[in-house]
């Protein structure tokens, strides 16, 4: 014959199956504390960024040192709010039909990685906030660039027009022309040129040449070393956005994976500091030197 089970246990079971193991009051609080402390750890690092730059006064602060260290201020603000925000949460939960210590422990922990994750998506949602906001005033911005460009835009036609350098050379003529006329189609050959990877053709040096000689009255040699000048000018300055395209490249990739690693490590120092937390917590550990009564 079955025994009977008494009201007692009954309760019991019935309280266990409907309860939940998350504790989402401590873990809004460990989300709110890791923010706050992400807030005013980043402020005040920016404040003393700040200090670094240059405004003409002096000689600035090497750009690879100010980088080191804002990513080193990132990061250890980033795992330390995280553990914060943790600890709070494992020191807050409340038990419920944990089986074990070890058990406890896994679910503190797990507390803690929850405020990890939210933590990580709120300050995504205000980062994108912010991007946002900057992408409308960039928007504005260019609208208003816009709008005034259209009042030049029957000037700067034939510029974007892909035949127009090949129509400039059927109408070329060794007979002075205006300047606007000339700097436009010199405009236009050194665009053709940049499609070109940044080679010009002979003949159009020799052209270019010929109408600088031609406009400006001086001799056909110092003509081509002004045209070839300009064109090593103009290939420098190809160069150089080449360069700086390639180090934002491989810069924002080397971001990308510190950032990754950073919230990696976070959420490990976040699982852990839950767990002490929670031991402090099963322990009734009492830290006097720093909550002295007065």
């Amino acid at each position: 014959m079955r025994p009977r089970a008494s009201p007692l246990s009954r309760s019991t079971t019935s309280e266990r199956d409907q309860s939940s193991y998350v504790d989402w009051p401590a873990i809004i609080a460990g989300i709110v504390l890791a923010s706050a402390i992400s807030l005013v750890l980043i402020s005040f690092g920016s404040a003393v960024g700040l200090n670094f730059l240059d405004f003409g006064y002096g000689t600035g602060a090497n750009p690879l040192f100010v980088g080191i260290v804002a990513a080193s201020w990132f990061l250890w603000v980033q795992i330390s709010s995280f553990m914060a925000g943790g600890y709070l949460t494992g020191r807050l939960r409340r038990r419920h039909f944990d089986a074990n210590e070890d058990e406890s422990d896994v679910r503190d922990g797990a507390h803690g990685l929850l405020v990890w994750a939210g933590a990580a998506v709120l300050g995504t949602i205000i980062a994108v906030g912010g991007i946002g906001a900057a992408a409308s005033t960039v928007g504005n911005v260019a609208a208003t660039a816009t709008t005034a460009a259209s009042n030049v835009a029957e000037g700067t036609a034939d510029a974007v027009d892909p035949n127009a350098y090949f129509i400039d050379t059927m109408f070329r003529s060794s007979q002075p022309v205006e300047a606007d006329q000339a700097r436009a189609e010199a405009g236009r050959i050194f665009t053709q040129a940049a499609l070109n990877d940044g080679t010009v053709a002979d003949a159009d040096r020799t052209y270019l040449a010929n109408v600088v000689a031609a406009n400006t009255r001086i001799a056909p040699e110092e003509a081509q070393a002004r045209v070839d000048q300009a064109i090593a000018n103009v290939e420098a300055a190809r160069q150089d956005a080449v360069e700086a395209a390639r180090i934002a490249r491989n810069t924002t990739i080397i971001g990308a994976f510190l950032l990754a690693a950073s919230l990696l490590i976070s959420a490990i120092g976040a699982f852990w500091a839950a767990q002490k937390g929670g031991n402090h917590r099963d322990n009734n550990s009492v830290f006097a030197d720093v909550f002295r009564r007065f």
